[in-house]
C-alpha cells in the first residue's frame, strides 16, 4: 500500500478532494471553495466576513488570520466586528454592494458568527437584513456558537429560536462534513429563496477534527422549479413596501426555501423500515449522532430495523421542515420519536404538520405516551440514555428480541 503524500497546507488546497480538518478550518475551507466554485460559473464574486469570538466558535477568527494569504488570495475579506451588531450589519451592507452600480464584482457572499448571546442581541439586524433579502450572487450565512451546558458561558443557550422568529433557515450539521456540505448549500439557498441562512454551532461539530470529503464537486445544489413573484425574491432597490416584504418573506420565501431543502434532499429518510414500519426515529445535528450510537449500542443495523420495522429520518435543516416529505416518512407508523435537545423544535412541527390526518401516529420525545419526562429540556442529552428510550419503544411497538430486551436492561444499570 502506497501512502499518500500530506501537508499541513492540503486542508485549503483546492486540488485535494480529501483533507484532515478541524471545525472552524472547515468553515475556511468552505469559503475559499465558494469562491472557487463562483469562478468555475462564471462569477466574478468576493467574500467578507465579519462577526465577534465567544466559544464554542472563540477560534474561528485565529484559523481566519492563520489563513489570511489564501483568503486575500481569493478576494476573501476577514474584518472582525467591533460587536455582534456591527459585524451583521456589515454582512447586511454587502447584500446592497451592486444595487446602486458601485459593486466591484458580481455579488458578495458574506458570513456572520457569533455566540449565542450574541445572537440575542442581533436580532433586529437580522429581521430587517432577512425583510430586504440576499443579492442573486451574493448569501449570507449566519453561524449560531451554542453553549447547551453553559460549560463555558454564563447560560445555557439555544439559538435556533430566534432565527425562526425572523424566519432566517436553519441549518444543523452532524460532524465536521456537514459544516462544509451544509455551508455550501446555505449559500445556494440564501440566493435562491433571497433569505439569509444559519448554521448552529456546537462544541460536537465545530471543536471536532476529521478528514473529511471536500472534492469541488461534491456538493452540486439543484435549483428547484419555483413561482417566483412579480420581481423575484432577492433584495431590491429602494424597497420601502414594508408590507410586500412581509409577505414576501412569509407567502415565498419561506416556501422557496422547503423547495430547496425538498429538491437538495437536505432531510432525508436513511433507514426505510421495510415492508411494514412502525416506529419512526427522528434527529438532526449531534443528536442524530447521538441516535446512532444509541442504535449501535442496542445492536440495531439497517437490516435489524428493518426487521423490526424501524424507519430512521435525518433532518439537516431544522426549519422550515418540509411538509410533505413528513407525511410520507409518518404514513403507516405507529409511534415517532423525536430525538432532540432543548426545546423541541422539530417535534413541534412534525405535531402542527400531522395534526388533523385521518391516520397520524403518535409523536413524543419531550414528554412520552403517559405525558412524563422523556427527553429533558435541560442540560444535553446522553446516548445511553436515548438507547434505553429506543429500546424501550422497539420493545413495545416492534416486539424486539431477547438481545435487546437484555441491552436494554444493562444500559438502565449504567
Amino acid at each position: 500500500m502506497r501512502l499518500k503524500p500530506v501537508t499541513l497546507d492540503d486542508k485549503y488546497d483546492l486540488t485535494c478532494d480529501t483533507v484532515f480538518v478541524s471545525g472552524t478550518q472547515a468553515i475556511v475551507r468552505m469559503l475559499l471553495m465558494q469562491r472557487e466554485r463562483d469562478r468555475r460559473a462564471g462569477l466574478d464574486t468576493a467574500g467578507f466576513v465579519s462577526g465577534y469570538r465567544g466559544s464554542p466558535i472563540g477560534g474561528l477568527d485565529q484559523q481566519l488570520w492563520a489563513a489570511g494569504r489564501a483568503l486575500e488570495n481569493a478576494g476573501i475579506r476577514f474584518q472582525p466586528g467591533l460587536n455582534e451588531e456591527l459585524a451583521a450589519t456589515a454582512c447586511w451592507g454587502t447584500q446592497q454592494a451592486e444595487l446602486g452600480g458601485q459593486g466591484r464584482h458580481d455579488g458578495v457572499f458574506a458570513l456572520w458568527y457569533g455566540k449565542g448571546p450574541g445572537v440575542d442581541r442581533t436580532g433586529d439586524v437580522f429581521r430587517h437584513a432577512n425583510l430586504a433579502g440576499s443579492s442573486r450572487h451574493g448569501g449570507v450565512l449566519a453561524l449560531m456558537g451554542d453553549d447547551h451546558t453553559a460549560e463555558s458561558s454564563t447560560n445555557a443557550h439555544q439559538s435556533e429560536f430566534a432565527f425562526v422568529d425572523t424566519l432566517i433557515p436553519v441549518f444543523n450539521p452532524a460532524g465536521v462534513q456537514e459544516i462544509i456540505d451544509y455551508g455550501l448549500h446555505a449559500y445556494a439557498l440564501s440566493r435562491f429563496a433571497g433569505t439569509w441562512a444559519a448554521m448552529k454551532c456546537v462544541k460536537d461539530n465545530i471543536e471536532s477534527t476529521a478528514s473529511v470529503h471536500a472534492g469541488m464537486d461534491r456538493i452540486r445544489p439543484v435549483l428547484p422549479e419555483f413561482d417566483m413573484p412579480p420581481g423575484g425574491l432577492n433584495i431590491r432597490r429602494m424597497d420601502i413596501d414594508f408590507l410586500g416584504q412581509e409577505e414576501r418573506l412569509h407567502r415565498f420565501k419561506r416556501e422557496a426555501a422547503v423547495a430547496y431543502n425538498r429538491a437538495n434532499r437536505i432531510d432525508h429518510v436513511v433507514w426505510s423500515g421495510g415492508a411494514g414500519p412502525r416506529l419512526g426515529l427522528v434527529a438532526a445535528g449531534k443528536n442524530y449522532l447521538d441516535l446512532r450510537e444509541a442504535l449501535q449500542d442496542l445492536g440495531i443495523d439497517e437490516e435489524k430495523a428493518k426487521q423490526l420495522g424501524i424507519r430512521l429520518y435525518k433532518v439537516g435543516m431544522p426549519w422550515p421542515l418540509d411538509p410533505d416529505d413528513l407525511k410520507r416518512f409518518a404514513d403507516g407508523l405507529q409511534t415517532i420519536l423525536v430525538v432532540e435537545e432543548k426545546r423541541g423544535l422539530i417535534e413541534v412541527q412534525i405535531k402542527e404538520e400531522l395534526y388533523g390526518l385521518a391516520s397520524r401516529p403518535a409523536v413524543i420525545g419531550k414528554r412520552d405516551e403517559q405525558d412524563r419526562d422523556l427527553f429533558p429540556i435541560m442540560g444535553a442529552l446522553d446516548p445511553n440514555d436515548v438507547a434505553v428510550a429506543v429500546g424501550e419503544r422497539v420493545l413495545s411497538i416492534c416486539g424486539g428480541d431477547e438481545a435487546i430486551r437484555q441491552r436494554v436492561e444493562h444500559l438502565r444499570g449504567v
